[in-house]
């Protein structure tokens, strides 16, 4: 039975032998490289996964919204009248926030049963609320014929998260769940929202996500924090005379001739970081085009010493799992993945080793941390888009 099977027949479950009219997913996504830059105006260079959020819906007359899902015990209730935040709608205030951006703009139902089932593990730094997000902003486009396009759909998710929900990230997220493509990486430049395409070859080798199952909640992490000591970095850049319009217009060689003049310690790792991945990010394209994979391992490990040292946002887990996956067979990469605190990481590893490889990093990992990681095999998918 396949996903959508399985999700039309849990919503003739919930709602008492009532079909959805249609069925719409949205992927995950996994970042390859470029961490904690898109908030930074820097690159990035995530790919849609095939894990995602399956989303049902059977229109109502009523303004009613009915909110299950396979995932949450709780179910939610609420008007089309009232779409405004509330602690105790939890889950659905992703969902009611995008509704009401879409109400703002005159686009709107007359109330909804929902079904929701997300293969997305929850906190993992895997985008289960992009998705979430994303797959409701495009269903309400079609379904009220909107039909807008995808980089406005990511935009109005960013704003549901940053406003609605109170969380201050970047648009990465959004962008790459709306837009990704089948066995493709998207090399984004987050100032102007240009983007390519890069074909992910990656031959005998398989990407593996690794979740630590630390869970991470993102609006509670020191996520905000980073942001705000990024934003003192580049006030300190401008002050020493760089015309800049966000952190990552500076160059390497900008940074090496001012670095010395940031005196904070910790406001100083956080612009290098910034600035040395922006600079990985565009090695990464370069070496993943000529095949190079050897070269794109080395610096996923760079990225991860950056986070870890620099930015300081991978903890005990992430970096034991990183330590152990690294030395374990076939893996010739790894790095976290995500806002980190926690959450997962992305190795590259021989797929003829994945036996050996899950079988000592199991090992190690819990020996250290006291329970097991997951693994999960995922392929570059695509974006958002309606199930038929």
């Amino acid at each position: 039975m396949s996903e959508k099977e399985k999700v039309i027949r849990a919503f003739e479950e919930v709602y008492d032998g009532q079909v959805p009219d249609r069925v719409f997913f949205a992927p995950g996504r996994v970042n390859l490289i470029g961490e904690h830059t898109d908030y930074n105006g820097g690159f990035v260079f995530p790919a849609a996964l095939t894990l995602g959020t399956y989303m049902a819906i059977r229109q109502r007359e009523d303004g009613v919204y009915n909110l299950a899902s396979g995932n949450m015990e709780s179910r939610v209730q609420f008007n089309q009248q009232d779409l405004n935040y509330k602690e105790s709608d939890t889950w659905g205030n992703y969902i009611k926030g995008v509704l009401q951006a879409f109400s703002q703009k005159g686009l709107k139902l007359n109330g909804a049963d929902l079904y929701v089932w997300g293969t997305i593990p929850n906190g993992a730094g895997l985008s289960s609320s992009a998705s979430l997000e994303m797959v409701t902003a495009f269903m309400l486009s079609e379904l009220t014929n909107a039909e807008l396009p995808r980089v406005e759909l990511a935009q109005l998710c960013q704003v549901v998260e940053n406003q609605f929900m109170g969380v201050n990230s970047g648009i990465m997220d959004q962008f790459a769940v709306g837009l990704g493509e089948k066995d493709h990486a998207l090399f984004i430049d987050t100032a102007n929202l240009t983007y390519e395409k890069v074909p992910l070859d990656l031959g005998e080798y398989k990407l593996v996500v690794t979740n630590t199952n630390k869970r991470r909640e993102l609006a509670d992490s020191k996520y905000n924090e980073r942001r705000s000591e990024c934003e003192e970095g580049l006030k300190q850049l401008r002050d020493l005379g760089l015309q800049l319009e966000s952190l990552s217009e500076c160059t390497p060689e900008q940074w090496q001739a001012h670095k010395e003049q940031i005196q904070d310690t910790t406001i100083h790792n956080r612009v290098q970081h910034v600035i040395l991945e922006n600079q990985r990010v565009e090695q990464a394209v370069k070496v993943l085009k000529k095949g190079d994979l050897e070269a794109f391992g080395l610096l996923m490990d760079a990225s991860h010493h950056s986070l870890a040292h620099d930015y300081e946002v991978t903890g005990k887990e992430l970096d034991h799992l990183v330590e152990v996956q690294r030395q374990s067979p076939g893996c010739i990469g790894s790095r976290m993945t995500g806002a980190g605190f926690g959450g997962c990481t992305v190795s590259l590893v021989k797929e003829a080793d994945l036996p050996a490889f899950f079988d000592k990093v199991t090992a190690e990992y819990a020996e250290v941390i006291g329970y097991e990681p997951t693994f999960y095999i995922s392929d570059a998918g695509a974006g958002v888009h309606e199930l038929y």
